[in-house]
């Protein structure tokens, strides 16, 4: 290869490591800047429109007015905890299990002194946080986190991610017995080998 095709070459690989990082900087500029429009407290009314079930957890009271904080939800702190105090990704499922993790008490400590409105509210609202997910069930907590999730990625979160109908009578199943029962593989019937051996 001559000089001048070294270059050509040299410049169409470091044009493509430049695309490559202007994509990933687009990518990560696009999620901070959707995840600063979205408030907690926006996000938490999503996720209770989805799941009016959840716990609000809303009745403390807020220290300077010495009213109910009624915008200071369990998801809205969640929120809060996730983004601020622990910097988390807010677009990832993984993210959201760690987060649910520390609330469970199985991965990290969650600090009382940084966690959400112990400083606004009268009394620090953790425990009764810890208590909520605790109570919730396993299909509750996936379900919270894929909401999370596609609220704040709308194009890979799972929202609004459509089920095929074995995946749908599969989760049904899941849900009525408890367990994942797999597919079961479909076995060969005796003679059929030999049929793969005549075939031209």
């Amino acid at each position: 290869m001559n000089e001048r095709g070294c270059k050509k070459e040299k410049r169409g690989v470091v044009g493509g490591v430049m695309l490559l990082l202007l994509g990933f900087f687009v990518t990560v500029w696009e999620e901070e800047v959707l995840a600063e429009r979205l408030t907690p407290e926006t996000v938490a009314e999503k996720v209770y429109q989805q799941m009016p079930e959840l716990p609000r957890e809303n009745h403390y009271i807020q220290r300077e007015t010495g009213k109910v904080a009624k915008e200071n939800s369990l998801i809205s702190r969640m929120v809060r905890y996730h983004q601020y105090v622990k910097s988390r990704p807010t677009g990832y499922r993984l993210d959201w299990k760690l987060t649910l993790a520390d609330y469970l008490g199985k991965n990290e400590i969650i600090d009382e002194q940084r966690y959400p409105g112990s400083t606004t509210l009268t009394k620090n609202p953790l425990e009764g946080d810890k208590e909520a997910i605790r109570r919730l069930t396993r299909q509750q907590r996936g379900k919270l986190v894929d909401l999370l999730t596609g609220i704040y990625n709308p194009i890979n979160g799972g929202e609004s991610k459509p089920q095929s109908p074995s995946e749908g009578k599969r989760e049904t199943e899941k849900q009525e017995t408890g367990k994942d029962n797999p597919p079961k593989p479909l076995l060969a019937k005796p003679g059929e080998a030999k049929k793969l051996l005549l075939s031209p």
